[in-house]
């Protein structure tokens, strides 16, 4: 004989609260996940105090939006509840989000202080980059030729094997690091002169100091190389050698000589359709490379010339490939209109904001100043673009000799100015500072030293 325990009056007490305060809970639920979630961001928020006016609210369809941005009379009028109650919720809210902005800005700063970095050896450089180059990370160094890319990873190959405390006097031995090139083999001279001459590095102790024997090597020379040596012998090396750092100069050499070639039976949108696919597979295998072993992974790219027109096409409709298009919200400027703006939108090449000529100026370090006539785009395109946490673009503008030139006379190249520039990064935002190459490395410069510091033929 089975017997039925009556529940206390204390017990349905109990029970009748539950119940009313999960009633309440998902009608605050209806009402805040419609425009904002707040509860997902605010788990933890208080309803209790509030819980006489959540069923009007939600009548009037008023909604956190409307809380936090509305005058407290106009949504008491609506939902026909008392004004103060209104703004000590909307009160309640505001600090609720205030807190937690600040414990997650707490937590995400703690992160970043935690993230192991890697040092560029120059306080300037590493306030650029938010602290130097990030561990985890797929970063890509652009430029063109004699840019200082080369000098950018030689520095890098010594800085991983200082640990995090190694700007101080007592440092200890960081990580490895694996260079992988493409095209020219590993500068060991210049390595060794920047390892003697370099003042942070001469400060450490001995038993300290990176070391020529803890950057290991490999030189490849084609594609299908290139992909075993990442796919299967890369991570051996990393379990191996504890590295750190993985550099690859540069990544589009060999996509260049297989691609670019062609072949029998080979149309360019085929051989451009597998390289994007091949380019897709390798950027996610060192990104998973670079997660799973917490290593930095830093990938030097080329560029090319883009040619653009010398008038936009916002002033040019009848060249415009969207002049036909129906419907268009986007205005056509008149010639004289466009030749009126041509100073400041000298740059766009195209009238569709959506455009990849359009849009590439803020992703690839070129075309966003209106000033640069010299304008480059990095190799491998979108596809590859995609796959970065970071890129960084190191500019170089030709230094003349000042004299007077009669006309016809080719000006005399004395030197470069070079600048480092933050495109686009998780861990840093957009910057830019100049540098020059020295025996040392890299160092940042001023305004007033530029012309002079880089009048050399590097």
């Amino acid at each position: 004989m089975s017997h039925v325990t009556c529940p206390s009056s204390r017990d349905c007490a109990q029970t009748q609260t539950q119940t009313s305060i999960a009633s309440i809970t998902f009608v605050l639920t209806r009402m805040l996940c419609r425009p904002m979630n707040t509860l997902t961001v605010l788990p933890d928020f208080d309803v209790s105090n509030h819980t006489h006016i959540l069923p009007s609210l939600e009548r009037a369809h008023i909604s956190t939006a409307d809380l936090l941005s509305l005058d407290a009379l106009h949504v008491a009028k609506r939902a026909h509840v008392p004004p103060g109650d209104v703004k000590k919720l909307a009160d309640a809210l505001i600090d609720a989000l205030h807190a937690d902005s600040q414990c997650q800005a707490g937590r995400h700063l703690g992160g970043i202080r935690q993230r192991a970095m890697i040092s560029t050896l120059d306080d300037g450089l590493d306030t650029v980059l938010g602290g130097g180059i990030a561990r985890g990370h797929v970063t890509e160094m652009v430029g063109e030729s004699a840019a200082g890319k080369t000098q950018v990873l030689l520095t890098l190959l010594l800085a991983v094997q200082m640990s995090v405390a190694a700007a101080d006097a007592e440092a200890q031995h960081g990580t490895a690091a694996l260079y992988i090139s493409t095209e020219a083999p590993l500068q060991t001279t210049r390595l060794a002169q920047i390892l003697k001459t370099h003042p942070r590095l001469l400060k450490l102790p001995p038993a300290a100091r990176p070391s020529l024997s803890k950057v290991h090597s490999t030189h490849i020379h084609d594609l299908e190389a290139q992909e075993h040596i990442l796919r299967y012998q890369v991570p051996v090396a990393i379990e191996k050698h504890n590295v750190g750092l993985l550099v690859v100069d540069s990544v589009a050499a060999n996509y260049r000589a297989e691609f670019d070639k062609g072949g029998p039976g080979r149309t360019g949108s085929e051989a451009l359709a597998k390289r994007s696919a091949q380019l897709a597979k390798t950027a996610s295998f060192l990104r998973s490379l670079a997660h799973k072993h917490n290593i930095a992974v830093v990938v030097a790219n080329q560029v090319a010339d883009r040619f653009t027109t010398t008038e936009p096409a916002l002033a040019l409709p009848s060249q415009s490939t969207q002049s036909t298009r129906p419907g268009t919200p986007l205005q056509r400027f008149a010639p004289t209109q466009g030749r009126a703006h041509l100073n400041s939108v000298a740059f766009l090449s195209n009238d569709d904001p959506l455009a990849l000529d359009h849009q590439q100026r803020f992703f690839t370090g070129w075309g966003d100043d209106a000033s640069m006539t010299s304008l480059k785009t990095p190799s491998l395109g979108l596809t590859w673009t995609n796959q970065l946490s970071a890129r960084i673009a190191l500019l170089k503008h030709p230094i003349y000799e000042s004299k007077p030139y009669a006309p016809g006379d080719e000006r005399n190249l004395i030197g470069w100015n070079r600048a480092l520039k933050v495109v686009f990064g998780a861990w840093c935002a957009e910057s830019n500072t100049k540098f020059e190459v020295w025996e040392g490395g890299i160092r940042t410069c001023t305004s007033a030293d530029a012309d002079d510091a880089e009048a050399d033929k590097t």
